[in-house]
């Protein structure tokens, strides 16, 4: 499923169920990370890693423990880039060499509506309009969710870039249907930022945070403030997730900070795509350009 929203030069490798850490092998320092982890929680962070060790494979890198940064993050092999993601049910990691892509970032969660006192403190006006718009047009996607899930995403691409915080109110996300409406210069198949201009002279909008700051990242996912955990609680997968997306579209993704550089060139925006299936959605986003990010 994840691999469907990325581009061809990402490898991805995915598990289904509780049981997928079974045989997963974790490195001492592993060990060392996960020793106080209940049960559930070692589980995540075994199956997930075992999926990011058979990517390594796959790219031809020899599989090797993925130790985490000062602030949490993932620390990947030389000439790679990554990122995890892990909800109830389900695990992916997804890979690419760091020649063919600045950044990545994946995301999964049960599809299910988002609890109030969240989408309060992680939405922008603006993306509340949308929102309801979406709902009226389209009443069987849980927009909120998605609107969620795209910023995990974006904040996972961001940090490798950036190496620091991005509030939940410092990215403006506008979603689309395939087919439907898209934010100027943004399509379906897009994984590039578009429009990015570089240099001093960019114009960048500003934005009034809200309560809610993210938090440190964690060696897979993000702690996300007051919501807690690896993903927002929710229950198990509703039924399968094979075969074809429900849904599908994309997503622009306005930065109201200054953006990374990359290859000379500020960019100010990230393009994701995001999908539905029975019990779960899933977004990523790309940020092309390889080495070079400052």
């Amino acid at each position: 499923m994840i691999e469907e929203l990325l581009p061809d030069s990402v490898v991805s490798v995915e598990a289904l169920g509780d049981d997928a850490a079974e045989g997963v092998r974790l490195y001492p320092e592993e060990e060392a990370l996960a020793a106080s982890f209940v049960h559930k929680r070692r589980s995540e962070f075994a199956a997930v890693r075992g999926c990011a060790r058979q990517a390594m494979e796959k790219l031809g890198v020899a599989p090797r423990a993925i130790a985490r940064g000062d602030s949490g993050e993932p620390v990947w092999p030389a000439g790679l880039i990554g990122s995890m993601t892990h909800c109830e049910g389900y695990r992916a990691a997804s890979l690419a060499r760091s020649g063919d892509l600045a950044s990545l970032g994946i995301d999964a969660e049960p599809h299910e509506e988002l609890p109030e006192d969240v989408i309060v403190s992680v939405a922008l006006p603006t993306e509340n309009e949308r929102l309801r718009r979406l709902a009226e047009r389209d009443p069987s996607v849980h927009w909120d969710r998605l609107l969620f899930s795209a910023k995990e995403s974006v904040y996972k691409a961001w940090f490798p870039l950036m190496a620091q915080w991005l509030d939940f109110l410092e990215a403006d996300i506008d979603l689309f249907e395939d087919g439907g409406p898209a934010p100027h210069g943004a399509g379906a198949g897009a994984f590039a930022p578009r429009g990015s201009t570089a240099g001093p002279a960019t114009r960048v909008p500003t934005v009034t945070r809200g309560p809610v700051a993210r938090g440190p990242v964690t060696d897979d996912s993000v702690s996300r403030g007051s919501v807690t955990g690896d993903s927002v609680t929710g229950g198990s997968l509703a039924g399968p997730v094979t075969g074809g997306p429900a849904r599908s579209g994309g997503f622009r993704a306005t930065l109201l900070v200054p953006g990374p550089v990359v290859g000379g060139r500020r960019i100010q925006s990230f393009d994701g795509r995001w999908t539905v299936r029975q019990g779960l959605l899933a977004t990523a986003v790309t940020v092309p350009g390889g080495h070079g990010a400052a």
